[in-house]
């Protein structure tokens, strides 16, 4: 028999499932531009200068480029008025070549970012953040327009990595709007039994254990060790922190809120990062700009 050490965890691609979906959204493009002569259009909102919320956003505009998609760029410099900032965004609401609007966050401190999402047209919310599209999202029998990327994008690679939600216990670890809720009201919709745990969690070891699914969105580097997982459970790993590491030359490496070394040992599957979630994010806010496309072009 094969000591415990000897066990591998199946390696959940993201990076290939996202390849995947994006190649089905490529072709779902051309069809509605050669019946219909229009493509999907993705505004793409940014204020300031952040390094990463730079680098996030030329990727979301490469992407689109790639599947065909029409990206509007709009670049605000930082210290742009909340006024100006929203009546950019009505204008991109009233432009019929724009499907979808994303903002990208986090605004400047000056700007209230709950104002300003409320802002964007429900429609083409395809970061499903507008308060409607989440309140729908909680609630039994309804169907939001969109739902956030990163938590469809979880749900999409336990989908297509043949793991069974129903029934399951899942554990989500953290509580953002971002990730932590919307992922935990999607488990619900996909009828597991669910639990958050936060910062203020009693013995969070003791409750990570019992999940069949763990989603660790906490944001704190290699919280969750070999030891807190059930043996063959489905780990996604939403964490991307950034460690020291002066073997590298940018001086550091990224690494998920799962220390996935030990995690391997442990799990049924698990996703990498970088690798895992990341590209299913990118790829989730491209099928939601095709879908709002789609229900304004096919009509």
């Amino acid at each position: 028999m094969a000591s415990p050490s000897d066990h591998k965890a199946t390696i959940i691609d993201g990076k290939a499932i996202a390849q995947t979906i994006r190649s089905e959204i490529a072709s779902e493009v051309r069809l509605l531009s050669e019946k219909y002569g229009k493509v999907p259009g993705l505004a793409v909102v940014i204020v300031g200068n952040r390094k990463d919320s730079q680098s996030y956003v030329n990727m979301k505009r490469k992407s689109c480029a790639e599947l065909g998609i029409q990206s509007f760029d709009i670049d605000l410099p930082e210290d742009v008025a909340e006024d100006e900032l929203i009546s950019k965004v009505h204008e991109l609401n009233a432009n019929p070549d724009v499907h979808g609007i994303l903002v990208q966050l986090p605004l400047p401190k000056h700007i209230n970012e709950e104002r300003v999402l409320g802002e964007i047209s429900l429609e083409k919310d395809v970061d499903g953040f507008h308060p409607l599209n989440i309140g729908k999202l909680a609630m039994k029998d309804r169907q939001p327009l969109f739902l956030p990327c990163t938590p469809k994008g979880c749900i999409e690679l336990l989908h297509r990595s043949g793991i069974s939600i129903k029934g399951k216990n899942a554990v989500v670890v953290g509580r953002s709007n971002i990730v932590g809720l919307p992922v935990s009201l999607l488990l619900l919709k996909e009828n597991a039994t669910v639990t958050i745990v936060h910062s203020r969690t009693k013995e969070p070891e003791k409750i990570v254990r019992e999940a069949d699914i763990i989603i660790a969105a906490a944001g704190q580097a290699m919280m969750i060790k070999g030891s807190w997982i059930k043996p063959g459970a489905a780990v996604i790993d939403v964490g991307t922190n950034a460690v020291d590491d002066p073997t590298r030359k940018s001086g550091y490496r990224l690494v998920g809120d799962v220390d996935f070394q030990e995690a391997c040992n442990v799990a049924g599957w698990i996703t990498p990062v970088p690798g895992g979630v990341g590209p299913m994010t990118v790829a989730m806010l491209l099928k939601n700009t095709l879908d709002g496309a789609k229900r304004v072009i096919e009509k």
